[in-house]
């Protein structure tokens, strides 16, 4: 008999066949079809998680659920797999890449197992041609900050990192003043980029998501600007007509609203 948890995700495959045989939409779609909308419920699914509104996960979760479902089912049209073949894939993966449960390996932090993890990947192209590097597993369509973390962090997986966190933040400020000395448009925005990547390896160091501390910025902003903005619709003054020093007033006050 099967449980609550199996029996929903069988009814959920055979809806998939239903719409797939039935619907006009569903009966056009296509793998390359489906890829932009799996990447925009990617998005809607970490602002749900931003804000962190549970409803809304759970929501944008089924959403992702049924992408998967939806390339099983174009998969397995192909003759190239099936859902069973995703699942067991992945099961396999995860029990091969946590020997520290499923095998007698020790580790006993969060870095080990990501170390280790690293190690296993690499173990797992032995014997085969070896055509990507290890930076080659971070996707070129991810955003920059993302990608620049994820690249870091491989990197010092396999030993490529600062000894010393002191160095890492040396380094921001060699940037910051080689930026400052560039000249040329070309040479700033280069410079610009490496003053960014080093800012980006000193938050990895301190274990602060760069990322996260950005949209945490960027939420404050948007909620003290619409202070202002809201400041100045009661004044009935547009926000063109107002000065800098004017619109600074409101912009200090609403530090006390929202930090």
């Amino acid at each position: 008999m099967s449980t609550p948890k199996e029996a929903s995700f069988t009814k959920l495959l055979e809806i998939m066949d239903d719409l797939r045989a039935k619907c006009p939409w569903d009966k056009k779609q296509t793998i390359e079809s489906l890829r932009h909308l799996t990447i925009e419920e990617t998005y809607e699914l970490s602002e749900s998680i931003q804000q962190m509104q549970p409803d809304e996960i759970k929501k944008e979760l089924g959403d992702l659920l049924l992408h998967i479902v939806f390339y099983a089912k174009l998969g397995d049209e192909k003759g190239w797999f099936d859902i069973k073949d995703v699942m067991d894939s992945l099961m396999e993966k995860l029990i091969r890449r946590h020997p520290h449960i499923y095998g007698d390996v020790v580790a006993e932090d969060e870095a080990t197992v990501k170390k280790n993890w690293e190690q296993i990947k690499l173990a797992e192209k032995d014997g085969k041609e070896q055509t990507k590097g290890l930076l080659d597993g971070v996707p070129l369509g991810m955003p920059s900050m993302v990608k620049a973390l994820r690249m870091q962090e491989k990197a010092a997986q396999v030993g490529f990192d600062w000894p010393d966190k002191k160095q890492v933040w040396a380094k921001v400020k060699e940037e910051l003043l080689e930026f400052e000395q560039a000249k040329s448009t070309k040479n700033r925005t280069h410079e610009l980029g490496d003053l960014f990547f080093s800012i980006i390896n000193y938050a990895r160091v301190e274990n602060i998501n760069p990322d996260d501390a950005l949209e945490y910025t960027n939420r404050k902003f948007k909620k003290r600007f619409e202070y202002v903005e809201k400041q100045a619709s009661k004044a009935d003054k547009p926000l063109n007509d107002l000065s800098l020093a004017e619109m600074d007033v409101w912009w200090n006050e609403s530090k006390a609203h929202f930090e």
